[in-house]
């Protein structure tokens, strides 16, 4: 066995559809077994995810294990020479798996490799390549030096701003979302550590694997990361778990530094959590006394791109929504650019805009290279599958 994929679900089962048909795509020709391990989703996630990918190994949790407990169950069953942990709000191009391992092939180093993840308006995630949170590089980081000095070497290390975007470079953290890990790396480092609930067991493993002799890889295949669709980041739980990683983390692996240089990191990461539910808390109050004003987003246009086939049902969706549509007759053989051939700045200016794409017109690779060369403001991908009858974005299923 090849490559064993596996993916963590808790309540997102359109998005996770998505993602596996994009991995249906990818996986041709490749030797692959698909997990899913289901923290206990009360979404139907089980059921509607079965009949469509009957070929898919389900497990299914009484408990929300959270990330590492779960992959960990998956990952002692699978069988594959690699391992992919894959979040279920992504979806990925054709050629992304094929490229990806002739790289782990050539390379006998590398113990993990991550991807070149695009948000949804098409722009690279800095979270795609990552230094080690070493105390400075995490305090550079919570005081907004990283922010204002991204390329710096030193300051801008939390997301190694200073190395490039298109070729294969070694890194220090492969983020979860996309990890592709060499089994006999992993049998070395360890699994997931599962002290991390969710939010930091990606940095842990990374770390783990570069102990233990291996490289950790980014690699300029594309993906789509929404980005936190499988997470509620307004609660104040998401607060609570994300920080407590951290501090999880600094303790495991730097515990053993001195108490007075300790405490600026600390006092950052308890300021930091604060001023974030601080911020929620104050956004609450106001959508309870009526003054939150939701602007453009709240009133988004719908640009479909497809086979004129296919508009009908997109149609019945805008019409049934209420959705302010219009519809463009084209494929990636008429129109390789998409939305590009037609579409200025001057088009979106003051409103949001959702181009979807039909996926059986497009290829998920050409939609994630038209977005990427030339990313808008206030323009974000949008995908009409035409297997779920969904259009998909980063914000909303509509069906």
């Amino acid at each position: 066995m090849k490559l064993s994929v596996i993916i963590v679900n808790y309540n997102v089962k359109f998005y996770l559809g998505q993602c596996l048909y994009s991995l249906e795509r990818a996986l041709s020709g490749i030797e692959a077994e698909v997990y899913v391990v289901d923290n206990h989703s009360k979404d139907g996630s089980l059921g509607y995810l079965k009949k469509r990918f009957p070929k898919v190994h389900y497990i299914a949790s009484m408990h929300n294990l959270g990330f590492a407990r779960a992959n960990n169950l998956a990952i002692r069953r699978s069988e594959g020479e690699y391992v992919l942990l894959l979040n279920p709000d992504t979806w990925i191009g054709e050629n992304v798996l094929s490229d990806v391992l002739g790289f782990m092939d050539l390379h006998p180093d590398a113990g993990s490799l991550g991807v070149q993840m695009l948000n949804s308006d098409g722009r690279k995630a800095k979270e795609s390549r990552r230094g080690l949170p070493t105390p400075m590089v995490s305090f550079y980081k919570m005081i907004g030096l990283c922010s204002r000095f991204p390329k710096h070497p030193r300051m801008g290390a939390y997301y190694m701003g200073d190395i490039p975007w298109d070729k294969p470079v070694r890194i220090d953290v492969v983020s979860g979302a996309f990890c592709l890990l060499r089994r006999s790396a992993l049998n070395k480092a360890g699994l997931l550590d599962e002290d991390f609930f969710m939010y930091g067991e990606d940095i842990d493993l990374s770390f783990r694997i570069l102990k233990s002799g291996y490289a950790n890889w980014y690699y300029p295949a594309k993906i789509l990361h929404y980005k936190g669709e499988s997470t509620q980041k307004s609660s104040f739980r998401y607060v609570h778990v994300f920080y407590d990683a951290m501090l999880i983390f600094f303790r495991k692996h730097y515990g053993s530094m001195s108490f007075l240089l300790s405490i600026p990191i600390k006092i950052a990461i308890y300021c930091k959590a604060f001023t974030s539910l601080v911020g929620m808390l104050y956004s609450r109050i106001l959508k309870s006394l009526g003054l939150f004003r939701p602007g453009r987003k709240y009133n988004p246009k719908f640009i479909f791109i497809g086979e004129r086939d296919m508009q009908a049902n997109f149609k019945s969706i805008a019409d049934r929504l209420g959705l302010s549509a219009q519809f463009i007759t084209a494929n990636r053989v008429r129109f390789p650019k998409g939305h590009l051939e037609f579409m200025g700045e001057s088009d979106n200016a003051g409103r949001q805009v959702y181009v979807v794409y039909d996926d059986g017109a497009y290829r998920y690779a050409d939609i994630l290279d038209i977005f990427s060369d030339s990313p808008m403001d206030n323009v974000y991908i949008g995908i009409y599958n035409r297997q779920s009858k969904c259009i998909i974005t980063g914000e909303e299923v509509l069906k």
